[in-house]
């Protein structure tokens, strides 16, 4: 079979099995890039992974996920922001080109505020994922999980959102 060099299969696509058991699978089946999920990689151990990946060659795509940007609190928001960057982290030491972003939901009952919620956590997380060396996608979700996992459902609203992104004026 030949190699198609840059397919990648999502970890989700097989959820149910274990990072080794992912990059043997590929291994097998001559796919040189996965996406790999957070939970899988705090599963298996971030050295353990990077190991495993050394091993085998296999290269990662993107790292799902970050975001979840609204937050009822200031309290709340900068724990997002430190969980946003220990997921930069992860990305940059396993080798993503990027770190998925699913944005969040909606906080006390307003669509437009959660918005401007996503944007200023953008711009606060950008400049340390560029120092990093990792790319930040923003993955819009269907309307339906507007109200639990992001209000970013379109392309265009991803759009405006990386166009409106302004780190330099984001402020600690």
């Amino acid at each position: 079979m030949q190699t198609v060099s840059r397919l990648s299969i999502n970890q989700y696509t097989v959820r149910n099995w274990t990072i080794p058991q992912l990059l043997e699978g590929c291994v097998a089946e001559q796919i040189s890039f996965v996406s790999l999920w957070r939970d899988k990689v705090a599963e298996t151990g971030l050295d353990e992974t990077v190991r495993l990946l050394g091993d085998t060659g296999i290269r990662v795509s993107s790292l799902c996920r970050g975001g979840f940007f609204p937050a009822a609190t200031p309290d709340q928001e900068s724990r997002t922001l430190a969980e946003n960057n220990r997921a930069v982290d992860e990305a940059a030491a396993v080798g993503a080109d990027v770190l998925v972003l699913v944005c969040g939901g909606i906080v006390n009952h307003d669509l437009e505020r959660s918005r401007e919620m996503v944007v200023r956590g953008i711009d606060r997380l950008l400049p340390y994922a560029e120092k990093s060396g990792v790319k930040l996608g923003i993955e819009p979700l269907h309307p339906m999980f507007a109200g639990d996992r992001s209000v970013i459902v379109s392309l265009s609203q991803a759009n405006a959102v990386v166009t409106s992104s302004n780190p330099a004026s984001s402020g600690p």
